[in-house]
């Protein structure tokens, strides 16, 4: 076999890029529904549902698994997870001993459903989604929070909601001088209050109000 004389000899080099200009972020619905506990102030996620739209899914079970991991990690932005600094800027949550972050226990079994939509304008009809939950979830974590806590008048304006931020929002509204209309609103609430403040879910909100005049 002959080989190629030196002075002819050239390098084979091909590149090809592939750049998809039009995004490929998934899109997505988060519904949660939630508990507060009236003594201590604990939270509690009973359902976590998630419709997720990744195009064409290659493996199941790796797409919930990034799914499961992100709204995991966006339950720990909604209620735990801050990083604390003191006045002269010096850090104060710089190890796990600080800085909270969600147990095992604290991530409700969360049920996906994927619509599998293929993507027209990527190779393969996919889409990237492995950070989807932690915009989603804050948010409808939020929102559940705020009408769980309505009825006694307290309003979630930040995130993350920790329990030392609940505790401190629920005492305030308990000190308000009698005679106000917050304070009336307060005290009925706290006649009605059942085992929990209220379930972060408006049609069952909306059904305990009416059953109890």
């Amino acid at each position: 076999m002959g080989r190629l004389p030196a002075e002819v000899r050239e390098e084979l080099e091909v590149t090809k890029l592939y750049d998809p200009i039009l995004g490929t972020t998934t899109a997505a619905t988060h519904i949660v529904t939630l508990e507060v506990d009236p003594e201590t102030y604990t939270v509690t996620l009973d359902r976590y549902v998630v419709a997720e739209d990744c195009g064409r899914v290659i493996n199941p079970a790796i797409v919930d698994g990034q799914v499961h991991g992100a709204v995991a990690q966006g339950i720990g932005a909604a209620l735990y997870e801050e990083v604390v600094y003191d006045e002269a800027g010096q850090i104060l949550t710089a190890s796990l001993t600080d800085y909270a972050v969600p147990r095992a226990g604290d991530a409700p079994s969360i049920k996906t459903q994927h619509l599998e939509v293929e993507s027209p304008t990527t190779v393969g009809g996919f889409r990237g989604m492995g950070e989807g939950g932690t915009i989603g979830a804050p948010a409808a974590i939020a929102n559940a929070l705020a009408d769980a806590l309505a009825p006694i008048g307290v309003d979630v304006f930040e995130l993350p909601m920790t329990p030392e931020r609940r505790f401190r929002l629920l005492q305030k509204k308990r000190q308000v001088p009698p005679g106000t209309p917050t304070a009336a609103t307060n005290r009925e609430a706290e006649r009605h209050r059942p085992r929990v403040l209220a379930r972060g879910n408006a049609r069952e909100l909306y059904a305990a109000q009416k059953r109890d005049g």
